[in-house]
């Protein structure tokens, strides 16, 4: 079980080292890294430099056996001994066994009994669960000696015993071990001796075995979670995330290792699978997390990177119990492949694009690799005995890859300042240009604005007063006799009254329409048949009683200019000698106004593609912004306009707007 359980562990630590910054930075990021990597090796040796050494008697161990033991606890016969040498894995010696064996150390201190002080006891592992006895009297035992079994594989342990329970001559320690078959059942290293020496050499197992993982695990988890915020507030930064997740199994694992209650598991064997299914899950993280932050792209690879995955998973977690150490040893070694070769292609990735960070991850990588190849023989015991380097350099590359990711974070957070300062630098030239461009339009609406008023007046002037003089024309035309001075002033008045109208009728589009149309008509009415009995021309007014509903005010003044100049054109042009006025209105609320004549006629086309007639283009363009259409028709003996317009929800709209300041705009165009 130590053996197995160490090489997923340098698997996992292996696989923290996935993170970069590279060129200058590479170096000086590796020169870090191995110093902090040293600073974790010698550490112990530091804080424990030895004391003078003590007076008290050491002790000398003479002999170690082992032997096979019943469940019932009695120690075995003494024919049936094997002498061993500590570490020792029965596995070797009884393949497949699974079960109880008893370890006899038999020692003796090196002065008498009296004179000596108490002796220390130090065990480094304990395979999977046992206890301890100092001749018959116990000293310790696990919790759980039954499945599911205690977990002391990897829990150093100290004794101090008593003066009492020594005596001269030869002393026995009898350690009973339950192990379980596959998982590399028996007794670790052990210490017998001067309690100061003894204490050393137990600390320095705590700090490599214990310590070292258990800061590994508080950093990795305050890591990997700062990472899975990042990642959970930014989702696009999936290398976060894979890094997250990735942290989440190396914490499970090192937790494998730290525990020393089976619980959740039923028993030993169901924490074994888990353990070495964690392994493959974080090489499988661990690889998308290195091509991720890369930019690294290999759909088919991943594809078969998930598929060989689940067969791992599956083989670890339904191979029978029988085959199991076969089945973990082969899934371990086929993880640890997928592990080394994604270490080897990172570096050729990094040489190809020259960034810092991927240099920095590079260097990471490469002295994993070696630490972990190095630990993986050592754990196989391909190579002779030496300390396991992987535990500091797990740390250490944890660190680094930390860090690496905190410089990719950072460097991001000012990108983004930069992008948000040009931004506003955009935003604020953007806002300049808008203001020129504003101030343009507004430049040339007023100068349209100028232009439609005085075409407005025009209009207004051709068709109000212009009416009244033709009228006054046809007047003089008509007389026999010169004019006497008051009918001259008479007329002149009502050029005045005309003109006035014109001005008020186009400064009033926004007040109250008349509220019948006989009130709207009568004084066009009275003004036109004075001329129409003075030249003999019969007329027809025939209107609604009432409206319904009322037009807008735009209507009303549209409608007005439109009969004015109608008429005004029929007496100048027609030479007819009846007219008909006429308004309609529907059930929809529609408004129809119908002039005809019987006069000569005209060719309507002819006239509108000249363009010459300026009364023609203002009816058309009125009853056009007072929403509505005008249709004229010509022949000789008939001429008939039709104008047609729709119900206008009461608003004011911009065309009332501006006949309402029609007398300020006229008297600004005057001073221009």
């Amino acid at each position: 079980m130590p053996h197995q359980a160490y090489l997923p562990q340098t698997g996992r630590i292996l696989a923290h080292a996935s993170d970069p910054r590279g060129a200058i930075a590479g170096i000086a990021g590796l020169k870090w890294l191995l110093g902090l990597w040293l600073a974790l090796l010698f550490l112990p040796a530091w804080a424990q430099a030895p004391a003078a050494e003590s007076s008290a008697c050491s002790a000398q161990i003479l002999s170690i056996g082992v032997a096979k033991g019943g469940d019932d606890g009695v120690r075995p016969e003494p024919d049936t001994w094997t002498p061993v040498t500590l570490p020792d894995d029965w596995s070797r010696r009884w393949p497949g066994y699974g079960g109880t064996a008893w370890y006899r150390i038999e020692w003796q201190p090196q002065c008498p009994a009296a004179q000596a002080g108490p002796v220390a006891l130090s065990l480094q592992s304990v395979v999977m669960a046992g206890e301890l006895y100092a001749g018959d009297a116990l000293i310790w035992r696990d919790p759980q000696l039954t499945e599911p079994l205690s977990r002391s594989w990897n829990m150093p342990r100290y004794w101090l015993i008593p003066q009492a329970l020594m005596r001269d001559g030869v002393n026995t320690l009898w350690i009973r071990v339950v192990g379980v078959a596959g998982q590399t059942p028996g007794l670790g290293p052990l210490r017998l001796g001067e309690p100061q020496a003894v204490r050393l050499w137990y600390e320095d197992l705590v700090w490599n075995n214990r310590t070292l993982f258990q800061v590994n695990l508080i950093v990795s988890a305050v890591l990997g979670g700062l990472f899975f915020c990042i990642w959970v507030v930014r989702r696009e930064q999936r290398t976060y995330g894979w890094y997250a997740l990735m942290a989440l199994f190396w914490v499970l694992f090192i937790a494998n290792v730290l525990v020393t209650s089976p619980w959740p598991f039923p028993d030993s064997l169901t924490a074994a699978r888990a353990n070495v299914m964690v392994l493959v899950l974080y090489v499988a993280c661990f690889c998308i997390f290195t091509w991720r932050f890369g930019s690294q792209s290999f759909p088919r690879l991943e594809k078969a990177l998930w598929a060989l995955t689940a067969v791992l998973l599956a083989v670890a977690a339904l191979a029978p119990a029988t085959v199991l150490p076969w089945t973990n040893l082969a899934v371990v070694l086929t993880a640890a492949a997928m592990f080394f070769a994604n270490c080897l292609q990172f570096p050729l990735h990094a040489l190809r694009t020259r960034k810092a960070e991927h240099g920095m991850l590079a260097a990471c990588l490469l002295v994993f690799l070696f630490v972990s190849v190095h630990d993986l023989l050592l754990i196989l015991k391909l190579i002779g005995p030496g300390p396991g380097y992987t535990p500091f350099s797990s740390l250490v590359v944890t660190l680094c890859l930390s860090a690496i990711l905190g410089l990719r974070h950072a460097r991001n957070v000012r990108r983004i300042e930069r992008f948000n300062h040009e931004l506003a630098d955009a935003v604020a030239q953007a806002r300049a240009e808008l203001a020129t461009t504003l101030e343009r339009e507004h430049a040339l609406a007023l100068a349209n604005t100028r232009l439609h008023d005085r075409l407005q007046i025009a209009h207004d002037l051709h068709d109000g007063l212009g009416g009244s003089l033709v009228r006054m024309m046809a007047m003089v035309e008509q007389s026999g006799e010169p004019m006497q001075s008051r009918q001259f002033l008479s007329m002149l008045k009502l050029l005045r009254d005309d003109l006035r109208q014109t001005i008020d009728s186009g400064s009033s589009a926004g007040v109250k329409v008349p509220a019948t149309p006989q009130e709207w008509i009568a004084p066009l009415r009275h003004r036109f048949m004075q001329l129409f009995d003075e030249l003999d021309i019969d007329a027809d007014w025939r209107f609604p009683p009432h409206w319904q509903p009322a037009p807008s005010a735009l209507q009303c003044l549209a409608l007005t200019r439109l009969v004015e100049e109608s008429l005004t054109n029929a007496i100048k042009h027609s030479r007819a000698r009846r007219i008909q006025v006429r308004v309609l209105q529907f059930e929809t609320g529609a408004l129809e106004l119908r002039i005809e004549d019987d006069g000569i006629g005209f060719d309507v086309e002819a006239v509108q593609q000249a363009g010459i007639s300026v009364g023609m283009r203002s009816m058309h363009s009125r009853i056009a912004r007072a929403g509505g259409t005008l249709d004229v028709t010509s022949a000789p003996g008939r001429t008939l306009l039709v104008a047609r317009m729709e119900p206008q929800a009461p608003q004011r709209d911009d065309a009332a707007w501006r006949a309402q300041r029609a007398p300020r705009r006229l008297a600004e165009a005057g001073s221009d």
